[in-house]
């Protein structure tokens, strides 16, 4: 509708420049400076749609990538504990968790959450002060060139890898609650059934539940 518009006065406007006695040269300018002006309304128009779609693609390949480099150290831990040290599963199993977590909250700190796990002011990370650091205590340079603040302090750090270990332990439930009711609820014992309930389904769920709640309950704090 705005471009429209735009093009509707168009040619008023030119003819009313060539009635006041108006030169080509400024006729020109005065179309070049209106192409100029339906571009920024075109362009404005296409960013509330294509600009957060892409942003949400790079932030779910991002976690996707923590979640596999995750996957491969809780793997690769049991299996050296529960081998070469032979541990007894549980605790191998546990600790590959931790590891695991682990991986996956600096994956995710230092990947597509890393200016969420900046510093909010320029005082070690208590909100700061504008008048302290030129900003407005948001921990990002108000230049335009969006530098990250400070790193949060190392109780901020461990709160949120708190609440992502939580996270995590609640999709470890539901890709278990999906494997129990399948087996003992439905009576689908077979090792097919097995790998369906557990590691599709459950996996399924337990992925979208952790995205869900690392970026809106782990991250989502400063994501404003």
């Amino acid at each position: 509708m705005r471009l429209a518009a735009l093009r509707a006065g168009r040619g008023l406007r030119t003819v009313r420049a060539l009635r006041a006695g108006g030169s080509l040269r400024a006729v020109r300018a005065l179309r070049a400076a209106r192409g100029l002006r339906i571009a920024g309304a075109a362009g404005a128009g296409r960013a509330p749609w294509t600009a957060p779609r892409a942003a949400r693609a790079t932030e779910l390949a991002g976690f996707l990538t923590a979640g596999l480099a995750a996957y491969a150290a809780d793997l690769a831990l049991f299996l050296w504990l529960r081998g070469s040290l032979g541990q007894d599963p549980l605790t191998a199993k546990a600790l590959a968790f931790l590891a695991g977590c682990t991986v996956a909250y600096l994956g995710n700190a230092l990947g597509p959450y890393r200016r969420e796990t900046r510093g909010d002011g320029g005082n070690g990370g208590d909100g700061g002060d504008s008048s302290d650091n030129g900003g407005d205590g948001s921990g990002i340079d108000d230049s335009g060139n969006g530098v990250p603040g400070p790193a949060l302090a190392p109780t901020r750090h461990l709160l949120r890898y708190g609440a992502f270990f939580a996270v995590n332990a609640a999709g470890a439930a539901v890709q278990l609650g999906c494997l129990a009711l399948s087996h003992y609820g439905l009576g689908l014992t077979s090792p097919r059934a097995d790998a369906v309930s557990g590691l599709g389904v459950g996996m399924v769920l337990a992925t979208g539940l952790r995205f869900w709640g690392t970026r809106t309950l782990v991250f989502g704090g400063s994501r404003g």
